[in-house]
């Protein structure tokens, strides 16, 4: 799984297929019915980057390779999922391994595409959601507090500190808000450890025309702390903004390499040091580094070559603690 993997979730008869076939264009099972996709379909999307396919020209390159985002479409959800309703327990596991959950919200009005709950209410539908991934993680922090409860009765130090940490996860949950909103609490290893689906990041897409979107719908979203795009899916739509969207929520951006053989665009998290995105790019890479030389893609576009850089003293040698910055070129120095 990639560093963009991005699950498309939603309550039956939202339009999530019909996103993903936007996104793909690869052709999925798609019917007026609940529960039409049952195994999750998964796409891989180019990242559409201009500083590609211009490093890409710059060197004459036989080969382009962009960065990619995977997208699952995942079965539809509905409530008591996480007891095992509908196909709940398959939904929520699928979950579990994408880096960001992308809701998507049906909020355009169809009379020949049923809602499963009869009327079309997007605020009751991020509700029904929100609850199903809130429940499911309780769920799952019930039972390590069960267990801590009666390990820390043995006084050990790390048991009693993880039982107060899961103590507060579960506080958060009790009050229905989400864990992403706690990021010291995600980082503590005894709950990043869990996957919880309320710990990853939140994006929605709300299904429909601006009109269709109400104030109150907005509002609630944003009392989530998430943010949002209005996408009308029965027209062709740009979904670049979208993927753009899921990069920075990620924290993410990308450097290259560029040559003859080969232009390639290398995803990784922001605050990345030099030898870890050398092992983005190979194992071996991280473990002989020497060191990176490096440049900014605009920069190295207008001096016309890599050996004018060079002799300008424009390509700096970093060591292994540099901080990766988006749209850096690098080549790595390794020992043998």
């Amino acid at each position: 799984m990639s560093n963009l993997a991005i699950g498309i979730v939603g309550l039956p008869n939202v339009g999530k297929s019909t996103l993903f076939q936007a996104l793909t264009n690869k052709q999925v099972k798609i019917a007026n019915y609940p529960f039409a996709t049952i195994d999750p379909n998964v796409g891989v999307v180019e990242v559409a980057d201009d500083r590609l396919f211009k490093l890409a020209e710059f060197s004459k390159s036989k080969k382009i390779v962009p960065a990619i985002v995977e997208f699952y479409d995942i079965a539809g959800l509905v409530k008591n999922a996480h007891t095992g309703e509908g196909l709940g327990n398959q939904f929520l596991a699928q979950i579990r391994e994408v880096k960001l959950i992308l809701h998507l919200v049906r909020c355009f009005k169809d009379s020949q595409i049923v809602h499963i709950a009869g009327e079309i209410n997007p605020l009751r539908d991020i509700e029904v959601i929100i609850s199903e991934l809130i429940f499911k993680d309780l769920e799952t922090i019930d039972k390590v507090y069960n267990r801590l409860v009666r390990e820390a009765k043995t006084n050990d130090k790390q048991k009693i500190k993880d039982l107060e940490i899961v103590s507060k996860a579960k506080e958060v949950l009790d009050k229905g808000e989400l864990l992403i909103n706690y990021q010291e609490l995600v980082k503590e290893e005894i709950i990043s450890s869990l996957q919880l689906l309320t710990s990853k990041p939140q994006f929605f897409i709300l299904n429909g025309k601006e009109q269709d979107v109400s104030v109150e719908v907005i509002e609630k979203i944003k009392s989530l702390n998430c943010d949002y795009l209005i996408l009308d899916l029965s027209q062709k739509v740009d979904l670049d903004l979208m993927i753009k969207k899921s990069y920075e929520y990620l924290g993410l951006i990308s450097f290259f390499t560029t040559g003859e053989d080969e232009t390639r665009a290398w995803t990784i998290k922001k605050g990345t040091r030099a030898k870890e995105a050398a092992g983005v790019i190979h194992s071996d890479f991280e473990k002989k580094f020497i060191k990176a030389e490096v440049i900014n893609w605009e920069k190295l576009l207008e001096l016309g070559s890599w050996q004018n850089a060079k002799a300008k003293g424009l390509i700096r040698s970093e060591g292994k603690d540099y901080l990766i910055n988006d749209g850096d070129v690098i080549e790595i120095k390794h020992g043998a």
